[in-house]
């Protein structure tokens, strides 16, 4: 089986929605994933604010337009294709533990239920030494 890292460090609508893709397609074709949280991605898996990540992208217009689009095409949210992957193959998803502090989170309780775990950047590191393919977003 072969295993991708993913490296998100942000929370916009498009990338989160981009990334869920990306794991669709693993998914499809049956490959393992690490998917490592990032410095300011940690606020879209915060319980409180993951229904409504719109509220944190980078640029507001865009993400209505965005989300408008998606809705229009019947398109599943950036949380429904990350569950959906999560149900097909092996995703793992975790928080880097500053990402983490830097949205407020800092215990596994803080975060949605597709969080695996809290970890430091050096499982990150070991991960993209062990993986067949490597995304930065």
């Amino acid at each position: 089986m072969a295993k991708m890292t993913v490296g998100l460090s942000t929370s916009s609508i498009d990338k989160l929605t981009s990334v869920g893709v990306i794991l669709s397609g693993a998914a499809a074709d049956d490959m393992e994933v690490d998917l490592f949280v990032l410095v300011n991605a940690g606020h879209a898996f915060l319980k409180n604010k993951a229904e409504n990540i719109s509220a944190m992208s980078e640029d507001i217009q865009t993400s209505e337009e965005f989300k408008a689009s998606l809705e229009k095409v019947s398109s599943p949210s950036w949380l429904e294709f990350f569950e959906m992957a999560k149900e097909l193959t092996e995703v793992k998803i975790h928080i880097c533990s500053l990402a983490g502090k830097i949205a407020g989170g800092e215990k596994m309780e803080d975060f949605i239920d597709i969080v695996d775990d809290i970890c430091g950047i050096g499982e990150y590191i070991e991960s993209i030494q062990n993986t067949d393919i490597n995304i930065f977003i």
